[in-house]
């Protein structure tokens, strides 16, 4: 008898990604920053900190990997789109990044990392917009 195997969904790479959650940057680390207490923050691992920073809603999967492809000098590792596929899959399964068919104009407080905002200014739309990350 033959198993009934479930494949995961391909990743559409002319999808645009964008982040739905408040970022930072520190030094090097890209921080995710919790809305409810903007004191506190999540440092995240390098590739997934990179493309939280990248994904800003007007780029596409297949320009991340491109752009990723062309930090290489050397060329770029056999397993970069493998890689990239998996990073976005964790960000999307944990609600920190989403994929849209259309470019995505992210709101001030998304748009720019919190550590250089006015946070008066951001408090107040996200007071606005109802906004609860995830």
């Amino acid at each position: 008898m033959g198993k009934n195997i479930t494949k995961e969904p391909i990743l559409k790479k002319e999808s645009y990604f964008f982040r739905a959650a408040i970022y930072a940057i520190h030094k090097d680390k890209v921080l995710l920053v919790d809305v409810k207490n903007p004191k506190e923050s999540t440092p995240l691992d390098p590739w997934l900190g990179r493309v939280v920073a990248l994904a800003d809603g007007q780029h596409t999967i297949q320009e991340l990997m491109d752009f990723l492809a062309s930090q290489y000098p050397n060329g770029a590792p056999e397993n970069l789109a493998d890689t990239v596929e998996s990073v976005v899959k964790r960000l999307q399964e944990t609600h920190v990044i989403h994929l849209s068919d259309e470019p995505v104009e992210l709101p001030y407080y998304l748009a720019i990392p919190a550590n250089e905002q006015n946070s008066e200014r951001a408090s107040a739309l996200i007071e606005k917009d109802g906004f609860i990350a995830g």
